[in-house]
């Protein structure tokens, strides 16, 4: 896995612009600095949790005696229903309407921006690559890097493309990770059948 094909299906996987209603429905009550300072801190949260995964996932998932077709499969199936979810949007999508005071954590950092799919992406990455974790690390640096920028101007982007033009995006990066999630199905299930 190189480090393109890793950065961008994590940028898929988390979302930015799907998630910029949400953050800005999470986050309306405070001012535009303050915003920019949650999401900042948020992201960066993000960011650990997910590099603790890639990391040492490989270990959680040797403790449970969890096994690498099985990883795929299910991981395959996780990007699947998160894809169908982006491309028809229904009442499934996080909701952080309820958030009471200033959001740590939950649910901004985890579940929408670390949320299980993309946990399932870095452990299943650095564990069929491990000689690859740097790559995969620097993947991860990129993809996050772009998702903490486009929410951080989530106001501008906002008002400049609408919420027509934001859901026809998320739509197309739906489409693009429900082939992604495919091809890491028929992996898994090759692997499992066909073991080397």
């Amino acid at each position: 896995m190189n480090i393109y094909t890793a950065a961008v299906t994590l940028i898929l996987i988390m979302d930015p612009f799907g998630n910029i209603p949400i953050f800005m429905s999470a986050l309306k009550k405070f001012d535009e600095k303050k915003r920019r300072r949650i999401i900042l801190r948020e992201s960066l949260i993000a960011f650990l949790i997910l590099t603790f995964f890639l990391f040492f996932g490989k270990f959680i998932l040797q403790g449970l005696h969890i096994s690498q077709p099985a990883l795929n499969i299910s991981g395959g199936i996780i990007l699947f229903v998160i894809a169908i979810d982006m491309i028809f949007p229904g009442k499934g999508k996080a909701s952080a309407e309820e958030v009471d005071g200033d959001p740590v954590i939950v649910p901004l950092a985890v579940p929408l921006l670390a949320g299980p799919s993309s946990m399932a992406f870095v452990i299943l990455a650095s564990s069929q690559f491990p000689e690859a974790k740097i790559e995969i690390f620097i993947a991860l640096l990129i993809a996050w890097l772009i998702t903490t920028t486009i929410l951080v101007l989530s106001d501008y982007l906002r008002k400049i493309l609408g919420n027509r033009v934001l859901r026809a995006i998320e739509r197309l990066m739906g489409m693009i990770l429900t082939t992604l999630a495919v091809q890491m199905l028929l992996s898994g299930i090759k692997d499992y059948f066909m073991p080397l």
